[in-house]
Formats: structure tokens, C-alpha cells, sequence
């Protein structure tokens, strides 16, 4: 038994008519009537009471009636269970995110982009130090990762990355900092600076650059695992930090950004996923990250 035999029998049945089933279903006739047949064959008995004018059902046709109806909401709600799981309208998203995710704009415009193609599919979003946003994809306790490219060869060949952002460091130090009278500042400037640097800054691009510069190791005085921490200690004098432009947006008390000139000197911001993804609403989540917003997208809201 077929679900278009189920079809055939329910038209039949409610347009207690062969030729009307026929138009409903576009199909002829002949054929629908050797479907019908067909069903009857297989179920062992008549389905219809047929006469010139019209069709009835048999008792055992009420029965059938009741129970292809059922089969048949059931097929088209697994149809459509399916087809939303596929189009990313269903499941979930867990995205692990470091702090310039959120500094720069770049996890919030992707998340209301998604949720606005996408609003019945769930998000999560969770903030996950960069050197654990690796392991924490590979086994699938969050989906997207948002994380400071620091470099040292922290990617996986199981995963994918792409480049969302890229931004000049500012030295972040407290507004009473005796390098906070220039406007820019040089390399040189804060090579006897104890240093604020992030916990996953080991062998990241930025301190090869400064040892490099100084010929020396820069002086670490303290490490933080996220950006609130790194500023928090910037700005109660225990250091001076190297942090993303995009935090001299965000209004912090008690510290001051100033520029350093250095080429060589960025913070760039990656996205990472799994090269094997198969769940409808994290590729669709990818996608859309991955297309180029429309710039009016916020003014429409």
C-alpha cells in the first residue's frame, strides 16, 4: 500500500465520484479506477458500493477512510518536520563566542540575521575562552565558534575557517597612565610596560611581534582568559594591554585607548564551524554568515 493509493481512495470517498476524483487529482479516469481496484485486491475486499450515479462506502471503506486520513496528516507532518529541519527553521545553534565578537558587532549582526530568517529555530549562545573553543566544536558541545585568530596552529583539519574581521591594536591602559599624554604611541614606548596579554597568547602573532621589536621577552604581568578581564586590569593600573579597536567603541570607566604604530600589528577575528555539519539550522546559520549583509537589514526593523 502506497501513500498515493491513500490519496486515490480519500478523493474517491469524499467526492463519492470517480470522474470528480479524477479532475481533483489530474489524473484520468481508467487509471484512478485500476488504482482503486488495485487497493481493493490487496486489502482483500470492496472498498466502494459503485452504481451510475455515484460511489458509496462499505463498512470496511469507513474504516479505511478514518485510518488514511490519519496516515495522511502523519506523511505531511513528517514532510514538513523534514523540510523545516532542512531549511534551518528547526533545531538549534550553539555558538561559543570570545569578547571582540561581541565588541566588534560581528556575532550580533550575525545573530539577527539568522533569527530573523530563521525564527523558530533556537540559538545558544555561550562565552568560551578562545583556547577551549577548539576542543569544545571537535566535541560538539557548541556548533560556531567566534575566536581571536592568535595563531600557533590551534585549528583542526576538521574544521572550517574564515575570516570575518580584522582591526589595529590599541594599547588599553588607566586613564592616570603617564603614556596616556600622546596621542600615538610606539612599540618602543611600552617595551618596559608590564604587559596585560590574554591567556591564549603564548605563541599568538602579536607577542612574536613584540619580541621581535624588543629583543627580548615582553615582561607578562598578568594573563586573562576574556576581554572585560584584560580591560578590567588595564584600567586598575596593573598593566598595559594590546586590545582590538573595536573596544574604544564600548564606554568603560577608568581607561584610556591610545594607537600604536606598528604594521605588522592586528587583532583578526575567525569563525570557526565543522567541515562534516550536517544539521539543517547550523549550515543555514553558516550561510547566512557567510553572505554579505544587506546594509539596510537593522533599519528595517
Amino acid at each position: 500500500m502506497e501513500l498515493r493509493h491513500l490519496r486515490y481512495f480519500v478523493a474517491v470517498a469524499e467526492e463519492g465520484h470517480f470522474g470528480r476524483a479524477a479532475e481533483r487529482l489530474h489524473i484520468v479516469q481508467p487509471a484512478l479506477s485500476m488504482q482503486i481496484k488495485a487497493l481493493e485486491e490487496e486489502l482483500g475486499g470492496p472498498l466502494f458500493v459503485r452504481t451510475s450515479r455515484m460511489v458509496t462506502l462499505t463498512a470496511a471503506g469507513s474504516a479505511l477512510l478514518i485510518e488514511a486520513r490519519r496516515t495522511l496528516e502523519q506523511a505531511e507532518r513528517a514532510r514538513a518536520t523534514v523540510t523545516k529541519s532542512l531549511r534551518g527553521d528547526l533545531g538549534s545553534v550553539r555558538i561559543g563566542f570570545a569578547g571582540n565578537a561581541v565588541f566588534s558587532g560581528q556575532l550580533t549582526a550575525d545573530l539577527h540575521r539568522f533569527h530573523r530568517a530563521h525564527p523558530t529555530a533556537q540559538l545558544e549562545v555561550v562565552e568560551v575562552p578562545p583556547q577551549a573553543q577548539v576542543e569544545s566544536l571537535l566535541a560538539g558541545r557548541i556548533d560556531v565558534a567566534y575566536c581571536p585568530d592568535h595563531g600557533g596552529g590551534l585549528i583542526s583539519p576538521a574544521l572550517n575557517v574564515a575570516q570575518i574581521g580584522e582591526w589595529p591594536l590599541l594599547a588599553a591602559m588607566a586613564t592616570d597612565h603617564p603614556l596616556t599624554s600622546r596621542v600615538h604611541i610606539g612599540l618602543s614606548d611600552i617595551a618596559a610596560e608590564p604587559l596585560i596579554v590574554y591567556s591564549a597568547d603564548e605563541s599568538n602573532d602579536m607577542l612574536n611581534v613584540l619580541r621581535a621589536e624588543f629583543g627580548r621577552e615582553p615582561v607578562i604581568a598578568h594573563r586573562a582568559s576574556n576581554t572585560l578581564s584584560v580591560v578590567a586590569l588595564a584600567a586598575a593600573g596593573l598593566g598595559v594591554a594590546l586590545v582590538p579597536a573595536s573596544l574604544a567603541d564600548i564606554a568603560m570607566p577608568g581607561i584610556t585607548y591610545r594607537h600604536v604604530m606598528h604594521p605588522e600589528l592586528s587583532a583578526r577575528l575567525v569563525r570557526i564551524s565543522r567541515r562534516d555539519e550536517t544539521t539543517g539550522a547550523v549550515l543555514a546559520y553558516l550561510a547566512l554568515a557567510d553572505t554579505p549583509p544587506n546594509e539596510s537589514a537593522w533599519e528595517e526593523d
